[in-house]
């Protein structure tokens, strides 16, 4: 029994090894790719920045993407807006409630398989 114990003692102990193990490693990729995938700053830009205040001669400016967005962003709402409106969609009604409910029915059917059947042919 004793040996069992150890075993099964390893086997935890590699099962949680390899979970963590795996974790570790997930961290790393995810360092990893952030590092590699990040929008650097190119070395031209700050050389240009650099050169614009040192001359007299203007630089373009650079344009803005957030303008862009926004306007983006209020056409997306525009138009869904107006397909709202032209949805032909319209809210369910609630069907209109049964004579008996399911509650009375399952009262009453109890109770006639309690009493019986009094019909008499």
């Amino acid at each position: 029994m004793n040996d069992a114990l150890i075993q099964s003692l390893q086997i935890t102990a590699l099962g949680m090894g390899l979970v963590f193990g795996a974790i570790l490693l997930l961290w790393l990729m995810m360092i990893l790719l952030t590092r590699f995938t990040a929008e650097k700053e190119s070395a031209t830009e700050t050389d240009s920045t650099a050169q614009a205040d040192a001359s007299d001669s203007p630089e373009p400016a650079l344009v803005s993407t957030s303008g862009f967005k926004a306007q983006a962003a209020a056409l997306a709402v525009a138009l869904a807006l107006a397909e709202q409106e032209l949805s032909s969609a319209h809210p369910l009604l609630e069907p209109p409630t049964a004579i008996v409910s399911a509650w009375q029915l399952g009262m009453r059917t109890s109770q006639r398989s309690e009493k019986g059947n009094f019909r008499r042919h």
